[in-house]
């Protein structure tokens, strides 16, 4: 899962913004400038370099120096970027663990399904050579024999149905993990044991993949906000130029410093600390709504894991025995003499009851790995 493109674009972000964290709040590349000043345009000597005494050759350096307090936000966005880029990459990690787990239960749970439905249809064959056999006594009918292939054939429709449904799901967990598609799958976890109670989850909400990132983009508005505030300082830049006059005259040396006035600020400076910091508000916000929507999924997700549960145990336990004895009591009836009707009708509900069970594993499976991932551990770091 490490080199999952999806987890090796965010890394490459997460590198990209530590980059540019490094560089937030350096002073701007100074600027170099040369030229003629006091160039004469009349006279005998215009358009020369030494066609008047106030006519210089220069060369001269300037450096715009920002506010301390707009290069201290610049340096805080930066920071708060690489911090939240670091958590999504961390946050992907455990989104896309979750998705292969789940993707390898779809693909256990198949298999499983498989194995339920060859058993089942070696059951079936059975009662079709019991069909047969009393079709040969003269105690039975072809109708008979012909009830009970065609519902081996329905069997079989299913069987064709769950390894499409395997492959499907093996296709879904290459997208996540390197496999092969024949690779033979592992002995699934305890389904029924958690790494954490549900008051444990809730207690580390905040430490969940889905709200790693809101701190820092908290802190990335907060920046902002900053920097619009830096906005109301002036800016200084500084300069100094060399002019160089013709042989036998004075070279001359300038010096410049400018400062910006941000005197309208009604207009301008306010307007942007007004949005910036409803920006703020706004991210707030929304992070205190995704807390309460992974609240809600963990109380969800936690019900429907004891819900499942509590049915695949029930199937286990009580139907599918009940389905079994149904099924021989009514084969041991038709052996008997008696109609093929009620054998049938036991063998439908045996497959429903199996195809139930199947369905519910698999249910129950994605509902633990929703639980089971919901937390980074030191793989996702």
């Amino acid at each position: 899962m490490a080199q999952a493109p999806l987890l090796q674009a965010r890394r490459a972000q997460a590198d990209s913004a530590r980059q540019e964290a490094a560089r937030a709040g350096a002073l701007p590349d100074p600027q170099l400038t040369f030229g003629i000043d006091n160039l004469a345009t009349q006279g005998p000597g215009a358009f020369t370099a030494g066609g008047d005494d106030m006519t210089m050759r220069t060369v001269g350096i300037s450096q715009a120096l920002p506010s301390r307090s707009k290069r201290q936000a610049e340096r805080a966005m930066g920071q708060a970027q690489a911090v939240e880029a670091g958590a999504t990459e961390v946050a992907t990690s455990v989104s896309i663990r979750q998705a292969a787990a789940e993707a390898w239960v779809g693909a256990w749970g198949a298999h499983q399904q498989i194995a339920m439905l060859r058993a089942l249809r070696t059951s079936w064959n059975q009662d079709i050579d019991v069909a047969t056999s009393r079709l040969s006594a003269a105690s039975g009918s072809a109708a008979d024999v012909l009830a009970a292939r065609m519902e081996a054939l329905d069997l079989d429709n299913r069987l064709d149905e769950a390894a499409a449904q395997e492959v499907q799901a093996r296709a879904s967990l290459a997208r996540w993990v390197d496999t092969e598609a024949d690779t033979t799958l592992a002995d699934p976890p305890d389904f029924s044991v958690l790494p954490f109670d549900e008051t444990g989850l809730l207690a580390h909400v905040d430490a969940q993949g889905a709200l790693l990132a809101w701190p820092a983009r908290e802190d990335a508005a907060a920046a902002a906000l900053s920097a619009a505030q830096a906005d109301k300082r002036p800016a200084w830049n500084l300069g100094v130029t060399y002019g160089s006059r013709v042989r036998g005259l004075s070279d001359m040396v300038s010096l410049q410093v400018g400062v910006s006035l941000p005197l309208f600020t009604r207009n301008r400076q306010d307007r942007g600390i007004a949005a910036r910091t409803a920006d703020l508000d706004a991210v707030r916000f929304e992070h205190a709504d995704a807390r309460r929507a992974q609240i809600e999924a963990i109380q969800r997700a936690w019900s429907q894991w004891e819900a499942w549960g509590a049915q695949v145990r029930r199937h286990r336990d009580v139907l599918l025995p009940l389905a079994r004895d149904r099924v021989a009591l009514a084969l041991a009836a038709y052996r008997g003499g008696g109609d093929i009707a009620p054998l049938l009708s036991a063998r439908r509900d045996e497959l429903a009851h199996h195809a139930d069970y199947a369905r519910m594993q698999a249910e129950y499976g994605r509902a633990w790995a929703v639980l089971a991932y919901l937390i980074p551990t030191g793989a996702d770091q």
